[in-house]
């Protein structure tokens, strides 16, 4: 009996015969982490560890030598006025005045102010006022409603006259709005939905409701579990997305696949606790693997060099990790509690149309053509996820911004207006320069250069302002880029700024110190980074899931063909995101805007949750096959029933996931859009395409050379045989025990 199956047994019949020990532990280890986790809040992640290479060091400049502000801009547009009318300058000195008397603004630079006239356009009917949200930059998006306010009440003053108002503070409250109300609408689409898809699967309300119940408690487990974590790694907004989505999938999976294992063995005739015990060593055993699997795959998120990915990537295995733990305790003591009124509550149209394991004439008919025909049926299948895959080999990403917001948003539609009238002014460059005197006369002739060489080169715009820190050690210089600050030409002007302009000017006096921040140089910087270590991220992951499936399945082909298999289906995932989003084909179907390229975090975020996900039916798939072929020796036999016995739980899981995924395709920000999408097209894929064809075509193929493991292998432990536990099989009923068969 293998170390695995035990540890799984014992767990579940551990918790299956100490039924209360172990559900009043976990509700008071949930309750505990719940309130110790708010008492220690949630620590989110500063602007400088958000960002890497030079755009790093610049934010960790601007940290070090400036007290913080979120910068605002509000804009002014007539038709008709010019900036010199009489009522145009009342109404901007009527903001003037609003925006002061609210006390939350500072460093004000007024167009009237002849310092700051290049913040007028071309043709005087556009003007910016700029200026600073007092207090910690990270709470702006708080601090800045009052400004807004005054603002909205100004340009209701002055209707002949557009007055709006955008930046990093009402930027940012405007994607906490959404992302908080997106939240709530995923969590009430998803648990209904996930509720009815249940009540289809297992036919009785009580079976139905304990995948959604455990589920739930992983989620807050890890909720408060998070909050801990927060304090090492740091923390975004897409943690708690992150923790919902993955949560919900893996939380239901994986009880599904155990409360399956258990009621098949109630129908066979085990008693309760002996059902159970075979459930916990055999899909139990599964779910533990599977687990696992996903936790290395996620791991790799580790070796990124970016803390946007640590935080993600602890929020995703802390969920992962309480779901298989729930899966091996919680869960067997509420079956044990519940014995046969787990199939309370009998939906009678469903339950007249579901059929015994195995008995499905739909699987039976696809799997009778496949083996029939398997190198036909792998070839047409592998080439349909080869050609969806392809247009990953234009995939262009960009790091989430305004953009990502629905486009009726007011900060993002006056953010817009201000790139058309002052290209690259909403989302300027941020030059930081660090000096011994940043007013030395040879500092004020190398600025007045930069000045100059940036508007020759015609790449960048005005206007160019410069902000001073009260030590003169160092200043910030805001510099609009040419493009919409995510595209080529704001790459090559970024470039230009980096590579000939500072060289030329500023870096030519002793002792100065430059670095590049800013949306555009976020994104070149990230994707840079991500160009490094993307190759290592995908060798870590690949490698360690094929050493864990070569040790549980003691096979050499096995490990092999699991993650070529996966990687086609992640492949195909990144080509319709890519073709969806990127290219814009999903447009009117999924309601958004396209900014033409991908969220930089998203392929690597996807590939290690895809590859860790899809093996949650491989691994129990496999572990079916396993158990019949080390019954009959039979491979085609074993993976003909393997598939079968397992089509309907894994069928039904694969549904959860697709639904809940794809609730996040119906919120407002794009990049949750994009998220859904992979995900719910990967998983589909995987259920359909790789299990029904590619799978049981492959085993077809490979015959006996399924199982195969060099000698020079032997060594390797024993985990793979699945059959019930040896203690159980064959034992009489036990006393008091309904052995009813469901």
């Amino acid at each position: 009996m293998s170390s695995a199956r035990r540890l799984t047994g014992s767990a579940g019949r551990w918790s299956a015969t100490h039924p209360w020990t172990a559900i009043l532990a976990w509700l008071g280890a949930v309750a505990v982490l719940l309130v110790t986790g708010h008492l220690a809040g949630t620590a989110q992640l500063s602007n400088p560890d958000q960002s890497v290479g030079q755009d790093g060091q610049a934010e960790h400049m601007i940290s070090r030598d400036f007290t913080q502000h979120a910068t605002e801009q509000v804009l002014f547009d007539s038709g008709s006025l010019r900036v010199s009318a009489p009522a145009y300058q009342a109404a901007i000195r009527d903001v003037l005045g609003r925006i002061r008397h609210t006390g939350r603004v500072v460093q004000v630079h007024s167009p009237l102010d002849h310092a700051y006239a290049n913040q007028v356009s071309a043709n005087r009917h556009a003007a910016l006022l700029q200026f600073g949200v007092t207090g910690n930059i990270n709470d702006s998006a708080t601090t800045v409603v009052p400004v807004l306010a005054a603002v909205r009440a100004a340009a209701a003053a002055h209707p002949q006259i557009q007055i709006s108002e955008t930046g990093d503070a009402s930027i940012a409250k405007a994607v906490n709005d959404t992302v908080l109300r997106d939240l709530h609408r995923a969590e009430a689409l998803s648990f209904p939905i996930t509720l009815a898809i249940l009540l289809i699967a297992f036919g009785a309300v009580v079976a139905a409701l304990l995948p959604l119940g455990l589920a739930t408690m992983a989620i807050l487990a890890a909720t408060g579990l998070a909050a801990f974590t927060s304090h090492l790694s740091g923390a975004t907004e897409t943690a708690s997305a992150v923790m919902l989505l993955i949560g919900l999938a893996v939380g239901v999976d994986y009880s599904m696949f155990y409360v399956k294992r258990q009621r098949e063995e109630r129908a066979a005739g085990r008693p309760v606790l002996d059902a159970i015990e075979v459930a916990a060593a055999t899909s139990g055993r599964s779910v533990l693997i599977s687990g696992l699997t996903v936790l290395v795959a996620m791991s790799g998120m580790f070796l990124t060099g970016s803390k946007i990915f640590y935080g993600m990537g602890a929020a995703a295995m802390l969920v992962v990790a309480c779901a298989v733990i729930g899966s091996l305790t919680l869960l067997p003591a509420l079956l044990a509690l519940l014995g046969d009124r787990v199939d309370r509550g009998q939906l009678p149209l469903v339950s007249h149309l579901r059929r015994p394991a195995g008995q499905s004439r739909v699987w039976t008919a696809i799997l009778d053509r496949v083996l029939a025909r398997p190198a036909l049926t792998a070839g047409i299948a592998g080439g349909v996820l080869v050609l969806l895959a392809l247009p990953v080999l234009r995939l262009h990403t960009a790091l989430p911004g305004a953009s990502d917001l629905p486009q009726d948003t007011a900060a993002l539609q006056t953010y817009n207006r201000i790139q058309q009238v002052f290209p690259g002014g909403p989302a300027p460059a941020l030059v930081v320069i660090e000096a011994p005197d940043i007013t030395s006369p040879a500092m004020v002739a190398a600025g007045a250069a930069f000045e100059r060489a940036a508007l020759a080169s015609g790449q960048m715009n005005q206007p160019i302002t410069f902000i001073v820190n009260p030590a003169r050690t160092a200043a910030i210089v805001q510099v609009p880029l040419a493009g919409n600050g995510e595209n080529t030409a704001s790459d090559h002007a970024l470039a230009t700024l980096r590579d000939k302009v500072i060289p030329a000017t500023l870096g030519r006096v002793p002792g100065v110190r430059t670095a590049v921040a800013g949306e555009t140089a976020g994104t070149v910087d990230f994707n840079a980074l991500m160009a490094q270590r993307t190759g290592w991220v995908f060798a870590f992951v690949l490698l360690l899931a094929f050493v864990l499936l070569l040790v549980s399945f003691r096979s050499l082909a096995i490990p092999v063909t699991a993650v070529t298999l996966n990687l086609l289906s992640v492949g195909a995932a990144y080509g319709v995101v890519v073709a969806l989003f990127q290219w814009g084909w999903g447009q009117s179907i999924l309601s958004f805007t396209s900014t033409h390229s991908v969220a930089s975090w998203l392929p690597l975020f996807l590939f290690v949750v895809l590859f860790g996900l899809s093996m949650d039916y491989h691994v129990f798939i496999l572990s079916r096959i396993r158990e019949s072929y080390d019954r009959t020796h039979h491979t085609d036999q074993a993976v003909v029933h393997g598939i079968k016995i397992s089509a309907g739980v894994v069928t039904a899981a694969a549904v959860v996931m697709v639904f809940v995924f794809l609730t996040f395709a119906t919120l407002s920000m794009v990049e949750f859009k994009e998220l859904g999408v992979g995900l719910a097209v990967a998983v589909l894929l995987d259920a359909t395409i790789v299990r029904a064809l590619l799978l049981p075509a492959t085993m077809k193929l490979l015959g006996t050379r399924n199982w195969y493991l060099p000698r020079w292998l032997e060594w390797l432990p024993r985990v793979s045989r699945s059959a019930p536990p040896a203690g159980v099989q064959g034992l009489p009923p036990r006393a008091g025990v309904d052995t009813r068969v469901v």
